[in-house]
């Protein structure tokens, strides 16, 4: 059997979860968002694993206060392994800064791509999820990513303009990868009724117009806590877990943790990561 042979039956035994959460805009609060869904999928006991993939823009470790020597693209020239460049975050969930390494990936000959294979393999089957934090909008790398994750979590907010660009981000997916199924979290609600006016509103649209499905995943409620959170560089989970979005970011941890994925529709962790590599 082929090495790249090899490496896809490899793919197809690790169960390893794997979602993008992306937007049509920014400024919606998606990296807050899969930084406590990562710290509360943690509490619950899983093993996460986080790909900064905001290229150009990736602000995790600004937002946990962090400061990694290291990022992807030292993977990529060579100096580092995966695992030499991985992080700790909050709550013992591991990082991958990538910066903008991912973009000189697709560079690679085909040698370093199956060694970068190789050490994914290695490190995937460790990992109950692993979720891809994107850049926001209709770029070729946004959608590319959500393409290429199990499933998709859209963030949006009540405002006009997020839902529009919401609705334009899933369409591109629609049209280019033929993704007929999406997951809405909303963001910045005052309660739960206004975030599922938000997803009625908007599944409608996707429905009559698209033929996509949107299923709610759930809504994160305003909350002062989390703002004073982000001043400190803390994740609102770890410094007010009793505060109101607390709450919903562990509600929301215990409604992915029940949901079931399709891994005969696409592969796993390293489905992505060869998906990106082109092997």
């Amino acid at each position: 059997m082929s090495q790249i042979k090899t490496l896809k039956k490899l793919a197809n035994n690790n169960l390893t979860k794997v979602l993008a959460i992306t937007s049509g805009k920014g400024g919606v609060g998606k990296t807050n968002i899969i930084a406590n869904l990562a710290y509360s999928l943690r509490k619950l006991g899983r093993k996460v694993l986080l790909l900064d993939a905001d290229i150009g823009l990736g602000n995790i470790d600004v937002l946990l206060g962090l400061a990694p020597k290291y990022n992807i693209s030292h993977v990529v020239s060579g100096e580092k392994s995966i695992k030499e460049i991985i992080v700790k975050g909050p709550g013992n969930f591991d990082i991958i800064p990538a910066s903008s390494g991912i973009q000189e990936i697709t560079n690679l000959n085909k040698h370093a791509k199956l060694m970068l294979m190789e050490q994914i393999n290695e490190i995937g089957v460790k990992y109950d999820y692993f979720l891809i934090d994107t850049g926001a909008g209709i770029y070729d790398t946004v959608t590319f990513f959500c393409s290429a994750a199990q499933e998709i979590f859209v963030v949006a907010t009540p405002d006009p303009t997020s839902i529009t660009d919401a609705y334009a981000l899933m369409k591109v997916m629609n049209k280019k990868f033929g993704e007929k199924e999406f997951n809405l979290i909303v963001n910045f609600v005052k309660s739960e009724r206004e975030g599922l006016n938000v997803y009625a509103n908007l599944s409608l649209v996707l429905e009559k117009y698209l033929n996509v499905s949107l299923k709610f995943s759930g809504f994160i409620l305003t909350d002062l806590n989390l703002v004073k959170s982000v001043r400190n560089q803390k994740l609102v989970c770890e410094l007010f877990p009793d505060s109101h979005s607390s709450k919903c970011f562990r509600k929301l941890a215990r409604f992915i943790d029940r949901m079931e994925f399709n891994f005969e529709k696409k592969g796993s962790i390293q489905f992505f990561w060869s998906k990106l590599l082109g092997i």
